[in-house]
């Protein structure tokens, strides 16, 4: 008798053990997460090897022994007679699991186990077996639980949820064990005579698994390379005898398997896996949208799935519609199937209006899912209005909206917004430009736990479009962090969209997906209108200008001339799109555009100006800098600078939203400029929640 150690994904352990009393029924078996432990002879592990659709490894215990030094773990190696199970010419490799006091790191730990097995084969033989990453002749496993460490021989070699048929796959495909255990959770490997659906297949491995277990394929039959080729305790006519049984159990009589994507080039791969897979004659494969798919009247079966979930919050915004839309097809042409659906959002599927039967805790790789099933009976298959959302979000955005509703009527303007994180729960902006609306996520304090997030933000996602009265595709939603050793504008998207939106007499291009910001702040709209005042017949200077929304409104107020400084061309490119679009495109009219480090350009800049308008990034570390800048250490340097370009009783209107800044007043005394805070002034209606959305000074000539 041996003792085995059987290793999954979490999840799916009680399955596992299951599967290993049907193909060895004469074992008993204890189980822990992710593990399955049972005594039983050669036979069973070579039978796991060969049939076992959930195991990730099959390991053979060669010795166990408590740990206190890093010396005891040699001793426990030393102990096991290497020559027994492989030859000095074979290569090896140590998998080390586990850390504790002595052993801090897997590392210092393979390595032991390395030296204690090279150690023993030098004394015996005068020579050592190599190591070798890439496909050992042996592989070892160490797994170390606080101070016991227990020795295995991994006799499957890899992991034997690799089926070699898988060579392309679609973005975050399934791992095969993960698909297995989606089909018998739903039942239909107890009816194998039913049909199975997959309507958003990827690249088909839920069919392809089906198709497998119902051909009585094992999945093992594929695979040339094994943990126990090089082993001297093989047993080889044994092994071969199993491998004949198995091609024996084949059979061509499958109920009908359809694997239908919408992306052709996904199908095309899906093909080539089944193909790879030996089974592509048994699975019907189509290419057409899930929320139109039909299948031959009368077939009742089950439908097994991985549908999108979304990654990211802007992803499961344009899914929440979808999910809709399919509950509605699937309750009109799937009536009495079952249904089996894995998410890492159940918020989702409540789109689809139905009750769940049974859902099980599953990992798809480190992502906590769910796989719930339905059946489509009488009563799932109603299809029942919208259920009526109501949330504390929904309650202050609504709110809001009164409370603005007054101020927006005076407003020459359709850009603004209408919540900043006003309840800490939800923790979020929501901005108007247009019939449009962007939702930017702050992110949440490590310690609020990731499903209550989710479950805020589909609170949000849910309420937007009902408060705003806009339609779901219209929001667009991203997560705004701080940015750590980014430039200030970070790049998101390559949609180029841009569309038009107007403020105070001017209009301005946005692009509400492409970059975390959209092309304007909403919270200088009153610092701009203050500029547009000051600028006639002046030249005026708009430095680390974006998209020159100040210039154009400088421009407006009839300056002289306004001069646009951004390191950007792309943002250049735009404030020059701005300023055709208000038909100040004139090749007579003085308007300059100068990409560079504002820094660099103003040190070496000998113009004269009598208005400044200087809003810099808070932090940059730029390549395209010579040093780093931080507003709070080196916003002195800038404004002298700024100084000296300055006309007699010029003026320099200086922004930044860094939340702690402090100015130094007499720092600025000393360059002949008087300080005028006008931080309160200058702060919308729409943002007075919050105080320290920017700051902003007017620094006048006072020589």
């Amino acid at each position: 008798m041996h003792q085995f150690l059987i290793t999954t994904s979490k999840g799916l352990d009680s399955l596992l053990s299951d599967e290993i009393k049907l193909r060895c029924p004469d074992v008993s078996t204890s189980v822990k997460p992710g593990q399955v432990f049972f005594d039983g002879e050669l036979e069973h592990a070579y039978q796991l090897c060969l049939w076992s659709r959930l195991a990730n490894r099959v390991l053979l215990k060669l010795g166990e022994s408590e740990i206190k030094h890093a010396d005891d773990l040699y001793q426990l190696i030393s102990s096991i007679n290497w020559g027994q199970h492989f030859s000095v010419n074979n290569s090896f490799v140590i998998d080390f699991i586990g850390t504790n006091n002595e052993i801090r790191n897997s590392q210092f730990g393979a390595l032991k186990v390395k030296d204690a097995i090279v150690d023993q084969f030098n004394d015996l033989y005068e020579q050592r077996p190599s190591v070798a990453k890439q496909k050992p002749d042996i592989r070892i496993q160490c797994r170390l639980r606080r101070n016991r460490v227990s020795v295995y021989l991994d006799l499957s070699g890899e992991s034997l949820h690799i089926r070699h048929y898988r060579q392309r796959a679609g973005a975050a495909p399934i791992k095969e064990n993960l698909a297995s255990a989606m089909l018998m959770r739903s039942g239909w490997t107890n009816s194998m005579d039913k049909p199975l659906l997959d309507p958003m297949c990827g690249s088909a491995t839920v069919a392809i698994e089906g198709a497998l277990m119902a051909a009585r394929i094992a999945p093992g039959l594929a695979r040339e390379h094994w943990g126990f080729n090089a082993w001297k305790g093989h047993d080889e006519q044994l092994w071969l005898s199993l491998k004949d049984k198995a091609l024996d159990a084949k059979t061509d009589n499958l109920p009908p398997i359809y694997a239908n994507d919408i992306d052709p080039h996904l199908i095309r791969i899906a093909k080539e896996n089944a193909k790879l897979a030996g089974v592509e004659q048994f699975i019907q494969f189509t290419t057409t949208d899930a929320l139109a798919l039909k299948l031959p009247e009368g077939q009742v079966g089950y439908l097994v799935s991985n549908p999108p979930y979304g990654e990211r919050l802007s992803e499961v915004t344009n899914l929440l519609p979808v999910f809709k839309k399919w509950g509605e097809h699937l309750k009109t042409h799937f009536l009495s199937w079952h249904l089996s659906l894995l998410t890492s959002n159940r918020d989702l599927f409540k789109q689809l209006r139905m009750v769940a039967k049974k859902d099980y805790k599953l990992f798809n790789g480190t992502l906590d899912c769910v796989l719930v099933n339905y059946e489509l009976d009488e009563k799932n298959s109603e299809i029942k209005p919208d259920v009526e959302i109501s949330n504390d979000f929904l309650n202050r955005l609504n709110k809001n909206l009164q409370r603005l509703k007054k101020w927006k009527s005076k407003q020459d303007t359709n850009c603004y917004r209408v919540y900043d994180a006003d309840l800490p729960e939800y923790n979020v902006a929501v901005d108007c430009y247009g019939d449009k609306v962007v939702v930017q996520e702050y992110a949440a304090p490590k310690n609020i736990p990731e499903h209550k997030i989710q479950k805020r933000m589909n609170d949000v996602i849910l309420s937007v479009p009902k408060a705003l009265e806009v339609d779901v595709s219209d929001v667009i939603v991203k997560t705004r962090q701080r940015q750590k050793s980014k430039e200030q504008y970070q790049k998101l998207d390559k949609k180029q969209e841009f569309f038009e939106v107007y403020e105070n007499g001017a209009k301005f291009l946005v692009n509400l997906t492409d970059y975390l910001d959209t092309g304007l702040f909403l919270d200088h709209r009153v610092a701009r209108k203050m500029t547009k005042d000051m600028s006639a017949k002046k030249d005026v200077l708009n430095l680390f200008a974006y998209t020159g929304s100040v210039s154009v409104f400088a421009a407006l107020g009839g300056a002289k001339s306004v001069t646009t400084v951004d390191m950007s061309k792309t943002y250049l490119d735009w404030a020059k799109r701005n300023f055709a679009l208000n038909g100040l495109n004139s090749p007579y009219a003085p308007y300059q555009f100068e990409q560079a480090d504002c820094l660099s350009w103003l040190s070496g800049h000998n113009g004269k100006y009598d208005l400044i308008f200087v809003d810099p990034p808070s932090f940059s570390n730029s390549k395209r800098m010579d040093k780093t800048w931080a507003v709070q250490r080196d916003y002195l340097g800038l404004i002298r600078h700024c100084r000296r370009c300055l006309n007699k009783n010029g003026q320099i209107v200086f922004s930044n939203n860094l939340r702690n800044f402090k100015i130094d007043i007499e720092a600025l005394n000393a360059m002949d400029l008087s300080v005028k805070d006008i931080t309160t002034a200058s702060i919308p209606e729409d943002f007075k929640r919050n105080k320290k959305i920017h700051n902003c000074w007017i620094l006048s000539d006072a020589s």
